[in-house]
């Protein structure tokens, strides 16, 4: 089976996720305006905490906050398809000021 090379890259990160942690992943969509956080337990399957915004580091920075509230700090960080530049790089370094360990 064919893939393209961003569903290859999306299931290379996640299985590597899988197998390296039982912490909860903090999982990243982008589109086109917006970007999306979410803080996923895989292990019960549900969202423990999610932000949308169009400020990459803003909505990192919100993602932190909201887990810290739930006492969740050390994560794993599932960029999926998305290469780890511009936007993705942002929200990843707005959580950590936020005070997230990854």
């Amino acid at each position: 089976m064919t893939y393209k090379k961003s569903e290859q890259r999306k299931l290379r990160v996640r299985s590597k996720i899988k197998r390296l942690s039982s912490r909860p992943r903090l999982s990243v969509f982008r589109s086109n305006k917006l970007i999306y956080a979410q803080i996923i337990d895989d292990a019960k399957g549900v969202t423990l905490a999610a932000a949308k915004g169009k400020d990459s580091n803003k909505v990192g920075e919100e993602i932190a906050k909201k887990s810290l509230a739930k006492k969740i700090k050390n994560v794993v960080f599932d960029k999926g398809e998305y290469k780890y530049h511009g936007r993705v790089k942002a929200l990843a370094e707005g959580a950590r000021k936020g005070g997230l360990n990854f």
